[in-house]
Formats: structure tokens, sequence, C-alpha cells
């Protein structure tokens, strides 16, 4: 028996997939992108678990489908450059197809989780990390004190664990 909710969408689909669709080819220049961001837009719908009022539907989808642009160009943008980086090493030095997507697929999902973070502890935790700086240059750096720079760096780690581990403390 359907539900209420799958009779919405199955309403929301038909009335507005193919222009979802158009819209979605105008903006990224080819179907085949369109269309797959068409279907990911309303699995998006689906799992929300709830449907735009009539009057809302295509500021609703056009909102859900921006952010799966958004994350489609945040995803080609760090493939061209872990590619460029993979084509400057020597040939017996390159990894086999196999670790480049794993090593793609981290790299996408250690983006994610930073730009999940606010600025300052995204920035913290990479002068930290990957720079190597300790916590009061970092504070230096960023005009805060060093107890925001250890809240901050804290906050990031915590988010790595939950990513890490399925786990939200």
């Amino acid at each position: 028996m359907e539900s209420h909710f799958q009779r919405e969408v199955g309403a929301l689909y038909s009335d507005h997939h193919g222009w979802l669709r158009g819209w979605l080819r105008k903006k990224l220049g080819n179907a085949f992108d369109a269309a797959d961001l068409a279907h990911d837009t309303y699995l998006r719908v689906l799992s929300s678990g709830l449907a735009p009022q009539a009057e809302d539907a295509r500021r609703y989808l056009t909102r859900i489908a921006n952010c799966l642009v958004i994350d489609l160009f945040r995803r080609r943008h760090i493939e061209s450059a872990y590619l460029e980086a993979l084509a400057a090493l020597p040939e017996p030095v390159a990894p086999s197809p196999e670790t480049r997507a794993l090593v793609l697929e981290a790299l996408i999902e250690i983006d994610t989780l930073l730009a999940r973070l606010p600025a300052k502890a995204r920035t913290a935790f990479l002068l930290c990390k990957l720079e190597g700086l300790g916590y009061r240059e970092i504070a230096g750096r960023l005009q805060v004190s060093v107890s925001s720079v250890e809240k901050y760096v804290a906050q990031a780690l915590r988010e790595c664990y939950a990513v890490q581990y399925g786990s939200d403390t």
C-alpha cells in the first residue's frame, strides 16, 4: 500500500522531473550529469522523508540540486588535483587504479568533513596537522587565544573520529 509521502513524491517527480533535468542540463552543459543529479535530487527527497508544498516544489528541488552540483564540482576539482599530482610521479611509483580510487574516495570524504567545520576550526586543524604549527603559533595567526585553538582542534578531531567510527562523540 502506497503511503501519503510516496504519493507526494510521485506527484513531485511527475510534475517537475523534466523541468529539473532541463535546468540541470543548462547549468552543467550535458545531459548525462543532469540526469544523474536529477535522480540524486529525488533520492535526497525520498531519504529526507519530507515533500515540499506544491508552491515551493521548484525552489526546494533547486536548493537540493544546487548542493549536488557544488558537490560534483568539488569532487571533480579534487580528482583533477589528485590526477595532476599523480602525473608528476615517476611511473614505477604511481599507485594502481584500485589504490587511486580508494585515495580519491578518502580525499573526497576528508574534504566533506573539513567543509562541515567552522572556518577557524578548519584552519586551526590544517595548520596543526599539515603545517605542524604549535597552538601558540596558530593562535597568533588566527588572533585567538590558545584555549580557543585547543577547542578548534578538538572539534575537528571529534569530527574525524565520528566519521571514522560512526559516532557522534
